[in-house]
């Protein structure tokens, strides 16, 4: 059963009005009129909030959506691929960290790049899934492809685990946008970016500039389709259906704002999710290669959203227990 006009504006317009409700009518602001810090507490149970609207809508499909021959199926395949997406989007938080840190980004300013990074990344995944649907549609042989590329890019950040993280203030792009493009010298608030009053330095006196929060927000754009480039291919190892790739990517998206709020300042306890994130993408890419090879589903989803589960949980399980009383860096 193929998704309806109204069944996506329906959708759409539930997840842009709940990132909206988030920001205007939960978000505290200071006396400046920025969002306040948010309280892990509160970030915390932000992300069981989204965490349950995922739940539900797996509910919605398992007894409600398309026959009822399937509606288990494409339920399971739902959860599975949220399950991945939502472990991926995890490690996103590891590099958001460096970035405002390196950046030196003011907890009031990091919500608004969050919410604009967010909206960046669903627009982009949602023209890569399309992408992607059409060319497993039209060509068999591209799962030949991602199941490749997934083992691969498992086996690299495995063999990545424990290397010093890379600056991102040495990104090319970077280097590129500061060079060819007017940034002011430092941050003028939450703007992105500005008109240089008159009276200060003619040379720039009333032209319209970039802000180093700007350039920030597109270090945030730029890693997350670095790292929809793994989670789009392991999404398509569950499933082909659009309805369920782009559903389980938007409802691991929508709880990232939250997710970032609550685990930041723990980040680095999760020492072993790297290795259980490059295991499950060495597995979907397997299981992609054997589907292609078997002319069908040659694990059946149930057992891979299992063995999923399994694999991240014990490899958060077994962070949370080796880094227990642990502080964290200084930096």
């Amino acid at each position: 059963m193929e998704p309806g006009l109204w069944f996506w504006i329906t959708f759409n317009a539930a997840v842009l009005g709940l990132l909206l409700l988030d920001l205007g009518l939960f978000g505290r602001r200071d006396a400046n009129g920025d969002p306040a810090p948010v309280p892990v507490r509160t970030a915390l149970l932000k992300s069981a909030g989204y965490a349950l609207l995922a739940l539900g809508f797996f509910g919605f499909l398992w007894t409600s959506y398309g026959p009822e021959a399937g509606r288990q199926a494409r339920a399971l395949e739902f959860l599975t691929g949220y399950v991945i997406e939502w472990s991926l989007s995890v490690d996103n938080i590891f590099v958001f960290v460096l970035i405002f840190a390196r950046f030196g980004v003011p907890p009031a300013y990091q919500h608004r790049v969050l919410l604009w990074g967010i909206l960046g990344a669903l627009a982009m995944r949602a023209a890569m899934i399309l992408l992607g649907t059409s060319l497993m549609r039209e060509f068999d042989w591209i799962m030949v492809v991602f199941g490749l590329f997934l083992v691969w890019s498992g086996w690299k950040m495995l063999r990545s685990v424990g290397a010093p993280a890379g600056d991102p203030r040495d990104s090319a792009v970077l280097r590129w946008l500061e060079r060819w493009l007017p940034v002011t010298e430092g941050y003028r608030g939450r703007a992105f970016v500005v008109r240089e009053a008159r009276g200060q330095d003619s040379r720039k006196a009333g032209r319209w500039m970039l802000t180093p929060l700007a350039l920030v927000l597109i270090m945030v754009e730029l890693t997350d389709l670095v790292f929809a480039l793994d989670s789009i291919p392991a999404i398509f190892a569950v499933t082909d259906d659009p309805l369920i790739v782009y559903t389980a990517n938007v409802f691991a998206i929508l709880g990232l704002r939250a997710m970032y709020f609550a685990l930041s300042g723990v980040i680095h306890r999760f020492r072993y999710l790297k290795h259980g994130l490059s295991i499950v993408l060495m597995i979907v890419g397997a299981k992609m290669l054997a589907n292609y090879l078997a002319g069908g589903k040659a694990v059946p989803v149930e057992y891979a959203l299992t063995l999923t589960g399994a694999v991240i949980g014990g490899s958060i399980a077994l962070s949370l227990w080796k880094t227990r009383g642990e502080a964290k860096p200084a930096g």
